[in-house]
């Protein structure tokens, strides 16, 4: 196994660790270990795990922070979609953190450098390791960097309320819950995607592209919510 690149890791990141050994093991996915038992003591598996409710922390804080008047459940959706897999992955995929994944040979035939999953808990993994080396605060500054524009951008909670608000729409008029159909699934496993059509009392009402299944509900509930207001 080549030595990873500290150097320009941390470049990509904007942390610099003082614990090499835990941006080592945040970059280990489970795979490699798998292919390495004997040298490789633990993958990124418990630092995504940690990772996850540190980023659940801070995020809510930057939230109740900015927005004063937010109620809980408007909060807890928007917190929601920010720290969702998708995000998470652009973010870490804007970093290029594929290409420093430490993967098994299996999982690089595959496609894991770009698998959504993969960037994700990753993302999480670094987040945790960042903690554990310089402590709450040093993760809160990394995370509030890393979400700044995202949360700044409030208007994106409309586009990802439509699922929601198209149910009260169809309840109110008709009683009744729209109705979700894949109808093509297009690519390769690691990347695939998929068109969604939304019926509404038995009627197409909106079609919607996405690289998963809930991102292509949105887009389709989306054009809905516009023809029905």
């Amino acid at each position: 196994m080549r030595k990873p690149d500290y150097i320009n890791i941390q470049k990509k990141i904007g942390y610099r660790f003082k614990s090499k050994s835990l941006l080592f093991t945040a970059l280990v996915h489970k795979s490699f270990r798998n292919e390495n038992l004997d040298e490789i003591p633990e993958c990124n598996e418990r630092l995504e795990f940690l990772g996850d409710s540190v980023l659940g922390c801070v995020v809510s804080s930057l939230l109740y922070k900015k927005f004063p008047d937010m109620d809980e459940g408007k909060l807890s959706f928007l917190k929601s979609f920010i720290v969702s897999r998708k995000v998470l992955s652009e973010i870490a995929g804007g970093m290029e953190l594929g290409t420093e994944l430490i993967i098994g040979k299996g999982e690089e035939k595959s496609g894991g450098r770009e698998k959504e999953s993969n960037l994700a808990n990753v993302f999480e993994a670094l987040i945790a390791a960042i903690y554990l080396d310089g402590g709450y605060k040093s993760a809160e500054k990394w995370i509030a960097a890393m979400f700044k524009d995202r949360i700044k951008k409030t208007g994106v909670s409309d586009k990802y309320r439509a699922k929601n608000k198209l149910q009260e729409l169809t309840q109110s008029r008709y009683n009744s819950l729209p109705v979700y159909n894949v109808v093509e699934e297009l690519g390769p496993e690691h990347k695939r995607k998929y068109t969604v059509e939304v019926l509404v009392e038995g009627e197409t009402m909106g079609r919607g592209n996405g690289f998963s299944k809930k991102e292509a509900e949105r887009n389709a509930a989306n054009e809905a919510v516009k023809k029905m207001r």
